[in-house]
């Protein structure tokens, strides 16, 4: 996305950005002193604390992520409680395979 400026509002832009942009002559430098950018012993304390606070955390992390099952589909359902779902079907059949024994029993 392009910033479109009509033609009479360049110039004033273009004058108030050169202007922001300056730094200052009179030697401040914007509250850059001489020991700007430079790490102190309570940096590094809190960095050192913060990379032991990360291990914890992963250690952690690990420990849940072992106790997690490989799977979370429910396992197959065993014979029996389908027979006890369905008690009516589960005697029929006994009893038709038992009829048609009868019947080649008889025949022969």
């Amino acid at each position: 996305m392009s910033l479109a400026l009509p033609l009479f509002a360049v110039t004033p832009v273009t004058a108030a950005a050169q202007v922001l942009a300056q730094q200052p002559g009179d030697g401040d430098n914007g509250g850059q002193g001489e020991d700007f950018g430079k790490s102190s012993p309570v940096g590094l304390f809190v960095l050192i604390l913060f990379l032991i606070a990360v291990a914890f955390l992963i250690r952690s992390m690990t420990k849940h992520l072992k106790r997690v099952p490989a799977s979370f589909d429910e396992p197959d359902a065993p014979a029996a409680p389908a027979a006890a779902e369905a008690p009516g079907e589960a005697l029929a059949e006994p009893k038709a395979a038992e009829s048609r024994q009868e019947k080649t029993d008889h025949g022969s």
